[in-house]
């Protein structure tokens, strides 16, 4: 058994010496065509005070044409209902945080909303259409090269006041989104 003890020491070193050489700093960080992207909603108004708004997705398009694989999404991290009035400079809604993506050019970044959408007036809940009149896929042309190795903030602004409006002959509120995006890009 004492013979194998020096075999038993060299086995160590070898598999240690295998493990340090296979997995270096470079090549974890060797993403060469990717980026990462932030993306988060805030709100302008000035009159209305509980507009709630249902998001499902943000996805950005990648194709110029419409082809089943021109838009992508970037996994909303906050999906679901939220008062888009509470969503101010200081408190905006995070929606995808640090989001890995192929560094390409974009052509338009877009909302994708439900169908739960509402603004209470005087205690009252009134529904926002956004299928039949209105928009439940707002959506921005940016134009935007996403270069690699990058980190992308971009800050979707929700106007409200311009965004709602009566349709007297349907006798419905509607919701069509007027957004505003702002891209700022943060080097590694």
């Amino acid at each position: 058994m004492k013979h194998l003890q020096p075999l038993k020491s060299l086995f160590l070193m070898l598999m240690l010496s295998v493990c340090l050489a296979s997995c270096s700093k470079d090549d974890m960080d060797n993403n060469e065509n990717f980026t990462s992207i932030t993306v988060k909603l805030k709100s302008v108004t000035g009159e209305l005070n509980k507009v709630y708004i249902d998001i499902q997705d943000v996805q950005i398009k990648v194709n110029a044409n419409e082809s089943p694989g021109a838009w992508i999404s970037l996994n909303a991290i906050n999906r679901g209902t939220f008062n888009a009035c509470d969503l101010r400079e200081s408190n905006p809604l995070i929606l995808v945080d640090d989001f890995e993506i192929q560094a390409d050019y974009v052509y338009e970044i877009r909302l994708v909303l439900g169908d739960n959408n509402f603004m209470d007036i005087n205690n009252v809940l009134h529904s926002l259409d956004v299928v039949s009149l209105g928009n439940a896929k707002p959506s921005n042309l940016i134009g935007t090269q996403l270069d690699s190795k990058r980190r992308y903030d971009v800050v979707i602004e929700f106007d409200i006041d311009e965004s709602i409006s009566f349709n007297g002959a349907e006798n419905m509120m509607v919701l069509n989104p007027k957004l505003y995006t702002l891209i700022r890009q943060i080097e590694y």
